[in-house]
Parts: structure tokens; sequence; C-alpha cells
């Protein structure tokens, strides 16, 4: 790799989390002419879709077949359906992680295929970006969580606020379309396949994200005693796993969280002199993860030994706490445990747009600027029968009776 490219790399990896993708489509610009880049990272639970340039028009439900047919290293050139029609693309899957990670290059309709050296640059950076950003999740530092914590809970609000409101229009909409009441066979049939397809695709998307935000209990689990075997393949340690008896998904911020404390618990437990096991073990309650740290060592660790930095950190972000119990020669337990479910925020003044969704949030900044819905549909790439939905979802949250005094309260808390 020349100066170059180790250069550009930098640039890349220094930019602020949300910035990476774009600054890794202007990086790939002059090698792979494109006109805008979508990623779908699937390490990522806090804000695992980005889209920019020309490509803002996509979805989660396009890129989902891309990912599932990509191969790691393999880079794949050819029609995609992108922002709502077919378009030229490059689609690289990364493998660097322990989930695949897919990067989608829009190109300008009809251009040739990137040739093999270009096509394998995008693939060795894609690879690099990727290994960078699971690093945040993998180790799971305190801001990584935070952000992840938050963006989760609005996802899944708005998230299904949309999808059950869509499912719920398209299934009435099928209903009419089967009644048979319609004269137009094949208008009604076409229409049928139109929804059709769309619930399906609102549901795949639904289970894609859940996917990427939630893991099962077992399978985090999984993971955790692969990073934890290494730990004591040379030691005389003997190390005891407990799975979770468990078939539930953990929101994926807790399972990283859990095992980055785990894995900093079992280097304190390590610490000392005259350990002969260590068992760790998962055990989920109706509303609690108990990630419990066992040794038969000489039971003599404290709160003072676990010290203040980044286990409790992330005790402190999940709303967690660390239960500590030593019996002198007898070996000590210390037990993280983490609600399931995200803490409650402290209690205050509500703000006025509190209740509404990101989307919606964009719907009311352009009827705060006097536009229609026609120029909002197009503004943000959706329908207007779409955009009436909102309106009337931001109407009723916040409890007015007309546009006007919507946008006003939109001016108020800005």
């Amino acid at each position: 790799m020349d100066p170059l490219t180790l250069t550009t790399v930098h640039e890349i990896l220094s930019r602020p989390l949300d910035g990476v993708l774009a600054q890794l489509s202007a990086a790939l610009a002059p090698v792979v002419p494109h006109t805008g880049a979508a990623e779908l990272s699937t390490h990522c639970a806090h804000s695992p879709f980005k889209t920019t340039g020309e490509a803002a028009g996509s979805t989660t439900a396009e890129l989902v077949p891309l990912l599932a047919a990509g191969v790691p290293g393999e880079p794949w050139q050819g029609t995609a359906r992108i922002g709502g029609r077919p378009r030229t693309v490059l689609a690289v899957t990364s493998g660097a992680t322990a989930r695949h990670s897919l990067l989608v290059l829009v190109r300008e309709d009809g251009s040739a295929p990137a040739e093999a050296p270009a096509a394998a640059l995008a693939q060795a950076l894609w690879d690099v970006v990727t290994s960078h950003l699971d690093r945040f999740a993998v180790e799971a530092m305190p801001g990584a969580l935070a952000r992840s914590r938050t963006a989760a809970d609005t996802r899944a609000r708005v998230g299904a606020e949309l999808t059950t409101a869509h499912a719920a229009a398209l299934s009435g909409l099928l209903s009419v379309l089967r009644s048979g009441t319609l004269d137009d066979t094949a208008a009604r049939a076409a229409a049928t396949e139109l929804a059709a397809d769309a619930l399906l695709e609102a549901r795949a998307a639904r289970r894609q994200d859940r996917a990427i935000a939630e893991e099962p209990a077992g399978d985090a689990f999984a993971r955790l005693a692969d990073q934890l075997r290494p730990m004591l393949r040379h030691s005389p340690v003997r190390l005891e796993l407990g799975p979770p008896d468990d078939t539930r998904s953990l929101a994926a911020d807790v399972a990283h969280g859990a095992r980055a404390i785990v894995r900093a618990l079992l280097l304190i437990v390590l610490e000392q002199e005259g350990l002969n096991r260590v068992h760790v073990g998962w055990q989920l309650t109706k509303d609690e993860l108990r990630a419990a740290v066992r040794d038969d060592g000489p039971g003599v660790i404290g709160a003072c030994e676990t010290g203040a930095g980044t286990v409790r950190d992330r005790l402190d972000v999940l709303g967690g706490r660390l239960e500590i119990e030593s019996v002198p020669h007898w070996g000590t337990t210390m037990t993280a445990v983490l609600p399931l479910a995200a803490p409650d925020a402290p209690a205050g003044p509500a703000h006025p747009l509190a209740t509404l969704g990101d989307r919606e949030i964009e719907v009311l900044r352009h009827l705060a600027l006097g536009h229609r819905n026609r120029r909002i549909a197009e503004a943000l790439h959706i329908s207007e029968s779409t955009v009436k939905f909102h309106v009337a979802n931001i109407l009723g949250k916040l409890g007015v009776a007309s546009r006007g005094e919507a946008a006003a309260l939109f001016h108020a808390a800005a």
C-alpha cells in the first residue's frame, strides 16, 4: 500500500463516526466514480444504515438482498434497485468482523464496470473501516454504549410506529382489493401484487433491523466464550462456562456491554494467586441479565479492586450495578446486573417535540418553512400519502389542530 493510500485511510478513520461514510466515498471517487454511497453495517447497533449523495433515497430493505448475497472479499458489480429504481452499483461485502457489512457505491447509469484493482481497493478500504468500527462495538466503550442505547430506543419507537401503521394500511388495502368488488380484474391483480410486495418489504425491514439491534442470548454468550478461551489458553486455571438457559434476545448494547464487563472482571480475577478454576455464567430473569464471574481464590476481592474505570462507566450507561460477594478462602463472585430495558429518563419538563420521531421532525421542519405536501414528499423521497400520515401524527402528538399551530411550536422550540 503506497503512502497516499495510508494517508487516505488515516483521513477516513480520523473522522467522527457519522462522517466516515462520506469521507470513504470521497476517497474512492477518483478510482471508482460514483454519485452516492450507502452502508448496512451489522456490527453497528445504533446506526446500522447510512447514506450519502444520491443514495439518500435508498432503504434498508433494498440493501438487505445485496448483503445476503454478498461474498466477503469478492466485490460485485451490476444493477440493483436503489432509491426505488434500478441503478448501476459496486457492492462490497466485508467479512472482517463477526457479522458481515455492506458498502454500495451508486454509479452513473450504464457505467462500465470498475477495473479489478479499483474494486480491490474498495474492498480493502471497506475491510479496514469495518474492523475499525467493530472495535467500538466489541470494546463497548461508555460513549459508544450511550449512543447505541439512545439511538436504539428512538429507532425502536419510531420503527414500531411506522411499521405498524404501514402494515395496517397495506393489510386494509389488500382486504379491499381481494374483496372482488372491483370490475377491473387486471388492475386489481396488479394493485394486489404491489401491496403484497410492500407489506413483505416492511416486514423484512423490521426483521433486518431486529437482527442488527438484537442478539439471541445463546449466541451472545457463545461470542463471549470465544473471546475468553484465549485469555486462559496457557493458564493452569480451568474455565467453566454457564450459558443462559433462555431463548430470548438481548439488545445489542446490553450484549456488547456484558461481554466487555465480563472480560474486564476476568482480568481482575486472574491477577490473584492460588486459582484453580473460574466460572463465567449468564442468567436471564424477567427484567435483568446477571453476568457472573466466580472463582475459587482467596476471597479478598472488594469494590476497590474493581476500580472506577470503564467497568463502572459501562454499568452507569446501561443502568446496571455490580454485586460482589467474597468469602475468605472460598472465593469471590462478581455479578454485573444489567437491566434488559433502557433505564428511565430522569424526571423533568418534557421538550415540546420529544414525542416526535426523527422522520416526523423532518416533516415538521418543512411545515415550519411553509412547504406543501408535494414538496415535502420530493425532498424526503417519500409519497404524498406518507407525508399526510406523518402530518396527522404530528398534529395528534402535539395536540394542535392545524399545520400553522404545529409550525409555531417548532419555531418556539428551536
